[in-house]
């Protein structure tokens, strides 16, 4: 009887919960598939966090999906020889380079860059900010229905609302190959205009149900995603006998995502600039709290997939983005052989073109740099007060990815002394 108090009292909180972002989450459209209505975000939502509950009390309760466990990785699963990838990481740790890993494999593949960017959003706009109680069972929920081919759950995030399952709205489209394939790419429609268009050819807005058939008859998928911020939200997709998923976490020297970030997003650091011109610092708590909290996420994550527990046996890989900035061949062929598909020669040659770029085209958002050069530049970019603060903060992150310390100015700039060791993460 106490346990079914306990769960009565969990259902209650959650429907609460659920209420108070109800105007947040149930934004869907009137032109969706006869399966989705306008509750279906907030009936996954209040699934995920049921699920949660039923998980603390030790209870197996069926909501939503029957999703059956499986503690080994195994070939023989539902996804029927299908890859299902998550490439998992923040912002400014190479991310866009290491997706196109995958993005130019070729027909075998169904490649999405930050979908998860529409639910972000949406969340952020209606609430002034992400509450990440919310926001980590949408991610999980839309990751598992695209990885299925299922596009119905994005269309309620996107803005404004997909007509006809038809939308011009879809953030970075030119960064999926397969989005910009036929028959999915479409004919140019005159007087539309669609800011993510499709580079290397004219596309019409495009439309979802072409897209999720592509996605249905290619052999495997992959998404890239800079937005789910522990590993652990994600366990459920691992233990659905429809996917075949590996997750491949990328991280970076903290150092250098600061550098990177200061000057990608220049607005948004407007105090780490003032810091590094000031010659006291007056740190900011906040400021200070959130980059700790970056760290503290990455590390915790990487620490549960290292540990390799049954649901991720055989599923999870850590890879630093120093290795592949000065090994990129060699990471590649690791990758593709620890997910099981053939490395082919359409990706090695893009990774060949695409790490001796000229300083010409090496943006910050391009995919086109000379990866060796990326991995030193930070050190002559940042000041050494800002290099002991983010020391100071996220070293068990930085000691347990194997980056050194600096201890001082003339270490941190001299190139002889290299500030990665040589670890082995699988």
């Amino acid at each position: 009887m106490r346990i079914k108090y306990t769960i009565s009292i969990i259902f209650i909180v959650a429907l609460v919960i659920i209420e108070k972002e109800n105007n947040i989450i149930s934004k869907v459209s009137d032109k969706l598939t006869p399966r989705l209505t306008p509750l279906t975000p907030l009936l996954l939502l209040s699934a995920s966090l049921l699920s949660s509950a039923q998980h603390n009390v030790s209870m197996d309760l069926s909501v939503l999906e029957n999703s059956t466990r499986s503690v080994e990785r195994s070939p023989a699963s539902a996804a029927g020889g299908r890859k299902h990838i998550l490439l998992l990481a923040t912002t400014r740790t190479g991310s866009s380079f290491v997706g196109e890993f995958f993005n130019q494999q070729g027909s075998s593949m169904f490649y999405l860059f930050e979908p998860l960017w529409h639910v972000e959003r949406m969340l952020t706009v209606e609430s002034g900010g992400t509450n990440a109680s919310v926001a980590g069972p949408a991610y999980r929920d839309v990751l598992r229905q695209l990885l299925l081919c299922d596009f119905s759950l994005l269309e309620s995030f996107i803005e404004p609302a997909p007509r006809d399952h038809v939308t011009a709205a879809l953030f970075r489209r030119e960064s999926s190959r397969s989005l910009c394939e036929e028959p999915v790419c479409t004919p140019l429609v005159r007087r539309v205009f669609e800011r993510y268009h499709c580079r290397e050819r004219r596309c019409g807005p495009l439309n979802l149900t072409l897209a999720a058939q592509s996605c249905s008859v290619k052999q495997h998928r992959a998404i890239k995603s800079v937005r789910v911020r522990q590993l652990e939200t994600l366990r459920p997709l691992a233990e659905d006998p429809r996917l075949d998923m590996t997750f491949i976490q990328l991280v970076r020297d903290p150092r250098a995502v600061l550098a990177s970030r200061m000057v990608a997003f220049s607005s948004k650091y407007d105090i780490w600039k003032r810091w590094a011109v000031d010659g006291d610092m007056p740190v900011d708590e906040d400021e200070v709290r959130k980059l700790k909290g970056n760290c503290d996420n990455i590390r915790m994550s990487a620490e549960i997939g290292l540990k390799q527990p049954a649901w991720l046996r055989g599923r999870y890989m850590l890879v630093r983005y120093e290795d592949i900035a000065r090994f990129p061949m060699r990471k590649a062929a690791e990758m593709y052989d620890f997910i099981g598909i053939p490395f082919t020669a359409k990706v090695e040659e893009w990774i060949l073109k695409n790490t001796r770029a000229s300083k010409e085209v090496s943006g910050v958002y391009s995919t086109q740099k000379n990866s060796s050069e990326q991995v030193e530049k930070w050190r002559f970019s940042i000041p050494f007060k800002l290099v002991q603060l983010v020391q100071k903060v996220c070293g068990p992150t930085m000691t347990l990815f194997g980056y050194k310390f600096a201890e001082n100015r003339d270490m941190l700039t001299d190139k002889s002394v290299s500030l990665i060791e040589e670890r082995t993460f699988l």
